[in-house]
């Protein structure tokens, strides 16, 4: 009997107890920890659903009730990779790989959660990033898919598919074209078109290069034979006569000793000899 006294609690401190131990309870079920790049959504079980008219609870440590609910979503930008196959202008089947950078609109996660879900990708993005891929690749040919629009190709699939989710709660930062596989035969075929275009435009850059060298010397040539034309229309039997003085006079200048002879048939001093 003495024992069991001993082991018997104050009233006061078993009412304690049990206080901490339900406040541990209720803390437990309504603590909730959102992590970085994800934010979460709140459900009142009693009184109003899901919470749209106010922001998403942020990155931290939040006290909700115990009876309500919160639901967490990736924030950060992901990634969507789709392959598909797609018919081309003329019919023909190509598999081509689209990349989507995408992220849920923070600002409206709430009406996301109520009208498409946590699964909003399979409910939203994909179906539209597949329609907008049929529809845009389904104006072009293999070959402008393969090389020359393939730049463009990819702008209008991110362009169409941003129109059909800019409403949907999604924010949609940009889609990659990764890869595109033809039939081999049709790539066969383009491959050597884009040869022979290849080959052909060297061809004429050879052309035209060896063009302008030819007219780079028929410039010259004319260039000289117009200098030699205008310094023989103007060498008179005067000026000829008068170099050839400067000329004797220069020799005679010179140590060794000449014979001058004034009075040649062109009027022209003549050097005899020298020593």
């Amino acid at each position: 009997m003495a024992q069991q006294q001993q082991l018997q609690l104050p009233k006061g401190l078993v009412g304690i107890v049990a206080i901490v131990v339900v406040g541990l309870i209720i803390i437990t079920k309504s603590a909730v920890t959102i992590d970085s790049g994800q934010a979460g959504v709140l459900y009142k079980t009693f009184g109003g659903g899901v919470v749209t008219d106010k922001p998403a609870m942020g990155e931290g440590f939040h006290i909700v009730a115990p009876w309500n609910k919160v639901f967490v979503y990736e924030v950060r930008q992901q990634e969507l990779t789709e392959r598909m196959k797609v018919l081309s202008s003329n019919g023909l089947d190509i598999q081509l790989e689209a990349t989507a950078w995408y992220m849920p609109d923070n600002a409206n996660l709430g009406k996301l959660h109520q009208e498409k879900g946590a699964n909003y990708l399979d409910r939203v993005l994909k179906p539209a990033i597949r329609s907008a891929t049929r529809s845009v690749v389904g104006r072009y040919t293999p070959e402008q898919i393969y090389s020359s629009k393939r730049d463009a190709i990819q702008q209008e699939i991110f362009d169409e598919t941003k129109k059909i989710v800019e409403d949907q709660y999604i924010v949609l930062n940009d889609v990659l074209v990764r890869d595109v596989t033809l039939p081999p035969t049709i790539k066969d075929a383009i491959e050597r078109k884009l040869k022979q275009e290849q080959e052909s435009l060297e061809y004429e850059f050879r052309l035209v290069t060896a063009a302008k060298e030819a007219e780079k010397v028929r410039i010259e040539a004319q260039g000289k034979a117009d200098a030699n034309r205008i310094l023989s229309a103007s060498l008179t039997d005067k000026i000829l006569q008068d170099k050839g003085i400067e000329a004797t006079l220069k020799l005679a200048e010179s140590p060794n000793t000449k014979v001058v002879v004034v009075g040649g048939s062109d009027g022209l001093p003549l050097i005899l000899g020298n020593n």
